[in-house]
């Protein structure tokens, strides 16, 4: 196996923001746009995942499955139509769930992902 690569670490809250493992990639949670609409909130952190990628010289498009975390699981059809307009068709395998996030009442969405390496968009 190749070598492990961290990158986007954060010592104060001891993790990475991205992991080379191998052939695959593994983002941490991605936040951004805390306090604005669902819309920005989704959009923001697809913002977020994209520049983590850009890291490692990937994209979206490499992104093979998400973990979608709503504060509203109602919310999904909204980021299905921002999915549809980021991913360029090339969607991932995903899962949406609806959590009680430690932020009071701000923090609507977050998500994590893996991403394929290998073949580079």
């Amino acid at each position: 196996m190749k070598e492990i690569k961290r990158y986007d670490i954060h010592e104060d809250w001891a993790h990475s923001g991205i992991i080379q493992a191998g052939d695959y990639c593994f983002v941490n949670y991605c936040v951004r746009n805390i306090g604005g609409t669902i819309e920005e909130q989704i959009d923001g952190a697809f913002d977020e995942m994209e520049e983590r990628l850009a890291l490692v010289g990937l994209t979206l498009e490499n992104v093979v499955q998400m973990n979608c975390l709503f504060k509203n699981i109602w919310d999904i059809p909204i980021m299905e139509k921002i999915v549809k307009r980021r991913f360029n068709g090339k969607y991932p395998v995903r899962k949406s769930f609806q959590t009680e996030f430690a932020d009071p009442g701000n923090l609507l969405f977050q998500a994590d992902a893996i991403a394929y390496s290998a073949i580079k968009s």
